[in-house]
This record gives C-alpha cells, structure tokens and sequence, in this order.
C-alpha cells in the first residue's frame, strides 16, 4: 500500500475533473456509458482496515442478495489513490472514503459523488513510542498521517495546536524547531515498522494498526480520536450522484443492505472480528484474529484511564462503534476544523466552503433515513430518536 504523494494528487485530481466535465458536456453523461443497466451489480471497493467493516459484512452475509441485488466480490485497494481512481472510473459504485477526501473530491476537483450514510464511529488512535508519555513530546519529531484529507490529519494537529505545537506539512530549509511537529503521509502498514525503527515518533490511523503496535508492544496509544472528538465519523459510504438521481431504487437497496449489517455488526462483534480475520473464509483483511478482537470487542477501559488515553470518561466512547446516520453538525464542524488545518497542495477551495452549505449539498440522508426506519429507527443504535446532535470537541 503506498501513500498517496503530490503526484497522485495531481493524477487524480486530473481524472476527477475530466470525468466530472465529461459528465457535464454530454446528455446522461458519464455514467450512462459505463452503466447501461438500472440495476447493475454492487462492486464494493475497500482498503483492509476495520473502516470498510459495514460493507464487508453486508457482502459475507448476504445482505445485498437479500435486498435483490447482484454483487461482486468486493475488491480490495492498497491506496486511497487506487481506490478513488477506481471510484472515478467505475470500476467500483460503493466505497468507503475518509470523510475530508470526499470534500476534496466533490468541492476541490468538482466530481459529483455524495455521502449516502457513514460507515462506523471512532475507530482510530495516535500511537507514539514508549516514551513519549504527551503530544507535546512530538516537539521537534516526526509524526505521520494516512492522507491529508483525513479525519486523522485533523484531529492530529487540533491535539497539536492545544499543547502548543506546530504543524510543518512541507520541508524547511532552517529545518524544525523544538515547538514544530513535521508530518509525512504515510501507508498504515508502513506506520508500525516505522514507528519501531524509530524513523517517527508517532502515528495516527485507523485500526487495526494501532491494536498491531500494541500487540507487538512496538508502540501505545497515547489518545484515542473518540476520546478528542466524540463519536465521529471517519470513513463514509460514497457513491456516485448519478447513481443515487437515475438508480433510486437500487441506491435504496444498497444502503438498506449496509444500515442492516451495522446492525448486525454491534451484536455480534467477535463473529464480525473472525469474518474479517486473514483465516476467515473470505480473507478480507491480512489481519490476525487476536488484533482485530482487540478494536472490535470491547474491553477494559481502566489501563487506557490511567495512561491517558481516555480523558473524557464520561462520554463513553468506545473504541469503534457503528451507526449509520451521517449528522449534518458533524459536516459542518468538520469543515470548520478542515479550514484550519495544514494540508500540502492547494486548498483555495477550502475558503469558500460554507459549512451549513455543505452539510445540505455533500451528503444526501434520504436513503439512509429510510433504511434506519425500516431496521427499527435511531433506537436500535442506541441513539435518541433526533436526527440532530451536539459536537462535542476537545477543547
């Protein structure tokens, strides 16, 4: 899996934008041309990391066959660049994407694509050396990010900027002083033996990679994102707009399959971690059994008290959980936190963004309310009747 560098940026905003003005110039536009059925098979595109869960179980348990769709083996990407390249040329319909991307994608290169539901809660963690005790021991080190549009870049230097810290996204030539903080993009499976050589001195990712580093013992979590942000969405269902105007039906199906396998997923969390184990019967992930049990089953919470982990007791954050609703105040905190934050390239586009705007024109809920409806309404997840909610943000 290889990070995503300026060059695959570049290449994929570049894709991004022929396909959209390709869209644009002709009638039915591109997807016309690639989809000439109004119920083609569901073609799921992941990466291995516990965010694409809801998408996989709906495939391992028939969900999609029981909503009378057609689905292929979902196929497994070693990038974000790979699995957004796939998106745009319709190799895949649905796939999980990091909840900042899908701004870039739809806002900074102006393909149509939508968030129909999110796909899990919390889910990820910084991870740093045995002696770093806290992130304002990141002073004058490296630490690296999956992507730069993600959930992980965001929360990392939020927690930065309040113990005092700067971010650096690009070299220096009178290099880092004692209160600056470089980020590198780098692969999740590269993070770890990383972190071990010491060539970081810290990461934040989605799991199961920070479970890796502890049952390698190579590294501890030194803040839950859970514990930051509480119960935010990281990855999210993206599918094309097209697709959700001209194939209603069938959308509605999809989402139905996924709102049910999340369903499923938080009462039967250790079968969910043997079907996603490399030794499952579909070899979804390259992940052991006993990392996986250690993000989705639930354990004791005290020794991450202790260490500082968890801060906020009190708003009993799990590790991972899994609700699909995508709240419109979280989008709208998420662009206000993303206009603060440090990426590499340009972000004019960020400037213009206007949060209540985006919550209303990013995400399309319409699916999902219906199938949450159907699967027993906001109560079945735990969650208050209200489709409405409070962020609640480390301050």
């Amino acid at each position: 899996m290889s990070h995503l560098t300026r060059r695959d940026l570049l290449k994929i905003s570049a894709a991004l934008a022929a396909a959209a003005a390709g869209t644009l110039r002709k009638p039915g536009g591109l997807w016309a041309a690639a989809e000439k059925t109004d119920d083609p098979p569901v073609r799921i595109g992941y990466l291995p990391i516990t965010d694409a869960t809801p998408l996989l179980v709906a495939h391992a348990r028939k969900l999609y066959e029981a909503e009378g769709l057609s689905v292929e083996k979902p196929r497994l990407f070693r990038s974000w660049a790979q699995i957004v390249e796939a998106f745009v040329s319709r190799q895949v319909n649905v796939i999980h994407l990091l909840s900042p991307t899908t701004v870039w994608v739809r806002y900074g290169t102006k393909f149509p694509g939508k968030i129909v539901a999110w796909n899990h809660l919390n889910g990820s963690a910084l991870v740093s050396n045995h002696d770093i005790q806290t992130p304002a021991h990141f002073g004058g080190k490296t630490v690296a990010v999956p992507f730069w549009y993600s959930i992980h870049n965001i929360i990392l230097q939020h927690v930065l900027r309040e113990n005092g810290l700067t971010s650096v996204v690009q070299a220096r030539a009178a290099g880092l002083g004692k209160q600056d903080v470089k980020l590198v993009v780098m692969a999740p499976q590269d993070m770890v033996p990383a972190l071990a050589n010491r060539s970081i001195a810290g990461y934040i990712v989605a799991e199961p990679f920070n479970a890796l580093a502890e049952n390698l013992k190579t590294g501890k979590v030194l803040r839950f994102t859970g514990d930051v942000w509480k119960e935010h969405a990281c990855c999210v269902v993206f599918m094309h707009e097209a697709d959700l105007q001209q194939r209603k039906e069938w959308s509605q199906r999809v989402v139905n399959a996924i709102v049910k396998a999340q369903l499923w997923i938080r009462g039967n969390r250790d079968a969910t971690a043997r079907l996603l184990a490399k030794d499952g019967e579909e070899h979804y992930t390259p992940h052991a059994l006993p990392v996986l049990e250690r993000v989705l089953t639930p354990g004791d919470d005290t020794g991450y008290i202790e260490q500082g982990a968890i801060r906020h007791v009190g708003w009993k954050s799990p590790r991972i959980d899994f609700q699909p609703y995508p709240y419109p105040s979280y989008t709208e905190q998420l662009i206000r936190l993303l206009k603060e934050t440090a990426v590499e390239g340009d972000a004019g586009f960020l400037r213009t963004l206007e949060p209540a705007f985006v919550a209303r024109d990013l995400v399309d809920d319409t699916f999902v309310k219906t199938a949450i409806l159907q699967a027993g309404a906001l109560k079945a997840f735990g969650l208050s009747e209200q489709f409405s909610r409070q962020e609640a943000v480390e301050q």
